[in-house]
């Protein structure tokens, strides 16, 4: 099949829209189908990218990092016909989302969208509670009427789906999470962050993968490392920050502020085989966030053989068996560290949960996850085949 895709993110950008589109198209590739993406340019295009068609783009205003692209193109059509697309795939409902899903209208093909994101949760980035209020209520009805324009909506968490559905989405909803590579994530350099920054060996990590944005809930992070300092004073600890963000100025500014400057590492944005080693050097994976539709982070994490402490919300709770391979805690400071503790102090859980972990990271296996969307690919368009040949 021919797939194209449609997304107002792609490198160099990073997230996990990115991770996602990338890795469901490197395992179509291998499975022997084409993808197009059509998406955002950053800066000047001094050499072709095949399968990769850029629309002129702007910096977003609340951030620079990511770019706006502006949805024209007069010869968009032309060329979706002469690639001889198949189908349509959108990964955000706005821009070239939307520009995606009337060119599915106009020429007949059918629509999937990845739900990837809560799109109304990040109307924190507006300046007045009025707006932000009318915001959320505008965008989750633009959600909803594009949802509603497709034939199928796939979420990675059912936690989603239940969400959209209340919302008013009438549309076919099917679980589908971002998959893993699971073997890259067991090739990592345990000691990479220790000959990197200078970590002492004793140390036991506590890591964090994750953009520097409100959303992430790393100020709630930060609070309850101090507490987990506290409780375990005799065993030496250190809090390491992976990505960079919006916010990141500010969180360590509180970091300072807690008096935690000597006991964190803000290492910034990392290359992907970086991160992974991070990973490989970790003991603890702690998860803040209150606003994910999966937690891509949360699988990687799993398949690195690292127990994860998270907040339990939204889609994390489907990504955590709680007790077996991390633990799952309100939004409570001293109960987020209360498990951190355990798993510090506690060596049998944790060997046990490290086993668990890579057990169950093969649920998350992109191979088989690909293959999964190879199929709903192919049915649609055997639908769409059947309804045009059916006369009237």
């Amino acid at each position: 099949m021919r797939v194209a895709v449609f997304t107002d993110s792609y490198r160099p950008y990073t997230s996990g829209v990115v991770r996602s589109i990338e890795t469901f198209s490197e395992e179509l590739h291998a499975l022997g189908h084409q993808i197009f993406i059509f998406a955002p340019r950053y800066g000047r295009v001094h050499t072709r990218e095949e399968s990769i068609f850029r629309f002129y783009s702007l910096p977003a205003p609340t951030n620079p990092e990511y770019n706006i692209a502006i949805p024209i193109s007069l010869r968009l059509k032309a060329t979706l016909k002469k690639l001889k697309v198949d189908i349509i795939h959108a990964h955000s409902p706005f821009m070239l989302g939307r520009l995606g899903a009337r060119c599915a209208r106009d020429l007949g093909l059918p629509l999937v969208f990845t739900y990837h994101t809560l799109y109304d949760h990040y109307v924190h980035y507006l300046p007045l509670p009025l707006v932000r209020n009318l915001t959320r209520k505008v965008t989750q009805k633009l959600c909803v009427q594009f949802c509603n324009r497709c034939d199928m909506v796939l979420v990675p968490t059912w936690v989603i789906g239940d969400y959209i559905r209340d919302l008013g989405a009438e549309v076919s909803i099917t679980k589908l999470p971002t998959g893993i590579k699971i073997e890259r994530f067991q090739q990592g350099n345990p000691n990479w962050l220790r000959e990197n920054f200078g970590l002492r060996p004793e140390e036991k990590v506590l890591l964090f993968v994750g953009r520097m944005g409100q959303e992430k809930n790393v100020d709630f992070l930060l609070r309850a490392y101090r507490r987990v300092l506290s409780a375990v004073s005799d065993t030496p600890v250190r809090l390491v920050l992976v990505g960079g963000g919006p916010e990141a100025g500010q969180f360590q500014n509180l970091a300072a502020s807690l008096g935690l400057t000597d006991h964190v590492l803000f290492t910034g944005p990392l290359s992907g085989q970086d991160v992974v080693h991070c990973y490989a050097g970790a003991y603890l994976f702690a998860f803040p966030s209150v606003m994910e539709t999966q937690g891509l982070v949360l699988g990687e994490a799993k398949a690195a053989g690292v127990p994860t402490v998270a907040v339990n919300a939204f889609g994390v709770r489907e990504m955590i068996s709680h007790g077996e391979d991390g633990f799952l805690t309100p939004e409570d400071e001293s109960a987020f560290a209360d498990r951190i503790r355990l798993l510090l102090t506690d060596g049998e859980l944790h060997r046990r949960m490290v086993h668990t972990a890579r057990e169950n990271a093969r649920e998350l296996s992109a191979r088989v996850l690909a293959k999964q969307l190879e199929n709903i690919y192919r049915v649609l368009v055997e639908n769409r085949a059947r309804d045009n040949r059916q006369p009237g």
